[in-house]
């Protein structure tokens, strides 16, 4: 039975028991990310003689202050570059070493924190019996700048390899919470998710986990070359010419920093959809796309469970949300994706903000998901759902849209209330099933669980287990459209045409 007082290679540090759950927060698992060590990889944190408190969460990294109620419980937390944190949920009776569940926030890589509320751990380390791990880590500029081409120090992707520090720091240390070391799960939404297609390529976390379940959003990165050129725009932004010393970079207000990039981003997409801050492809951290990666094997042996939401983008497009044209929109993931043209396919879609917004359900999570789902079911086992669950009647979630799925797995639905709603038992179980899977996916590898069985995700069935009123087993659920999305572009990038070879049958 763990105690709540822990014994780390760097201290000790002092939890506290709530209702059956030990729970350590704000413990830190790299060093402060300032000064000398602003834009690079982490390093280890400072030890300490005395027991430190782990009573509280820690700063969350620099992002546009949230006016949402939601995403901080309307709580304001402090905004730092010192934010490297992590807190851990191990229940109070465990009598064995528990698999482990680290959670990676989403956010576009500008926002979020493992501290928001709907990521308290609790009920899923208690119900589930696992340890449960959510993590921080940099954003925006300070987390996704490319700037390993401008010499020096200087690290790209921080953000990912702060990921990659928490997960070393849970191999060094999780056993003294409950937790194996030898069957850590990560898992994630939307950029969360991405993180998790990085890290599948990154060689640095080979490794350092054993499965992965990945929640609206596939492989996602940047070309060098663009990178770089948001990198210049962004300096500039600073004042600083191709000849200042990027050294300058080290003792710049942190608030300085983020106002350029808020300017720079407004420059050059206005209110268009836009991640100029993602993973870049780059020799030393993540040296080949994360689709092309995975399809040649970077992945091998690691079971993957991934899915998207049936209305993604209505999160994105709504009716009483003044937004671009469909032309304009068109344009917009375009870049965003990396593709050309994209102007044939999209004439099967209404021009108008709920084409917009099933065009991007379609395109950017379920059909890259699917494609991502290919690749890796020839390398381990895959199994695939769609959340479809909606609440009729309601302005935002009578549609399954973007990020809906996350109070149910965590089994926060209490939160609901934010959202004016209250918790039916018809919620209840769904929200039990979809934890029993994910923790049970954690404990064996397998999202199977009594009266649920399961089928892996097969080229020649596509089995997708859908989460509604009725929680189902389907073959190939949208066959045509899934046809027409990998027929229709012989120019798509690598993100679809590593699992569109056999995507027609």
């Amino acid at each position: 039975m763990t105690a709540t007082l822990v014994t780390t290679p760097y201290g000790k540090l002092q939890g506290t028991e709530e209702e059956g759950v030990k729970v350590w927060r704000g413990v830190p698992f790299a060093a402060p990310p300032v000064g000398k060590l602003r834009f690079r990889a982490p390093q280890p944190p400072q030890p300490w003689d005395s027991v430190r408190e782990a009573f509280s969460f820690g700063p969350v990294s620099h992002q546009p202050v949230s006016t949402s109620s939601t995403r901080f419980g309307g709580l304001s937390p402090e905004y730092s570059e010192d934010c490297l944190y992590l807190n851990v949920w191990s229940p109070a009776e465990a009598g064995e070493s528990l698999p482990v569940m680290v959670w990676i926030h989403g956010g576009t890589f500008v926002t979020g924190a493992g501290s928001q509320p709907m990521f308290d751990g609790a009920r899923m380390a208690r119900n589930g019996n696992v340890v449960l791990v959510t993590v921080n880590y940099r954003l925006g500029p300070f987390g996704f700048l490319h700037l390993s081409p401008f010499g020096g120090d200087f690290a790209s992707n921080a953000g990912l390899l702060d990921q990659i520090a928490a997960l070393e720091w849970v191999q060094g240390n999780i056993a003294a919470f409950g937790g194996d070391p030898q069957r850590v799960t990560v898992f994630g939404e939307s950029a969360g998710s991405m993180s998790i297609a990085a890290l599948l390529a990154m060689p640095a976390a080979s490794g350092l986990f054993a499965g992965a379940i990945m929640e609206s959003g596939a492989a996602q990165s940047l070309p060098p070359q663009q990178a770089q050129e948001i990198a210049a725009a962004l300096l500039a932004e600073l004042g600083l010419t191709p000849g200042s010393d990027p050294q300058l970079l080290d003792h710049l207000p942190a608030e300085q920093i983020m106002e350029a990039a808020a300017r720079m981003t407004y420059k050059l997409s206005g209110e268009a959809l836009s991640m100029f801050f993602q993973p870049v492809v780059e020799p030393a951290t993540l040296p080949a796309d994360p689709a092309e990666a995975v399809a040649g094997g970077a992945a091998r042996g690691i079971p993957l469970l991934i899915g998207t939401n049936l209305h993604e983008g209505n999160l994105f497009f709504r009716e009483e949300r003044p937004g671009e044209s469909f032309g304009q929109s068109l344009k917009s993931l375009e870049l965003l994706m990396g593709i050309d043209d994209l102007a044939e396919l999209a004439d099967g879609y209404p021009k108008s903000w709920e084409g917009q917004a099933e065009f991007l359900t379609d395109l950017f999570f379920w059909g890259s998901s699917i494609a991502f789902a290919e690749s890796q079911s020839a390398a381990a086992p895959v199994w695939m759902y769609r959340f479809d669950w909606t609440v009729e009647g309601h302005p935002l979630l009578e549609k399954a849209v973007h990020g809906a799925e996350i109070l149910y797995v965590f089994g926060n639905l209490h939160l609901l209330k934010q959202y004016g709603l209250s918790v039916t038992p018809e919620m209840q179980r769904l929200s039990e099933v979809m934890q029993k899977t994910w923790t049970a996916f954690a404990h064996h590898g397998n999202p199977s669980i009594a009266n649920l069985e399961w089928p892996q995700y097969r080229r020649d069935s596509r089995a997708t287990l859908i989460f509604d009123r009725e929680t189902r087993v389907v073959q190939d659920p949208d066959a045509d459209k899934r046809r027409r999305l990998f027929s229709a572009q012989a120019n798509w990038p690598k993100v679809f045409s590593a699992g569109a070879s056999d995507s027609r049958g």
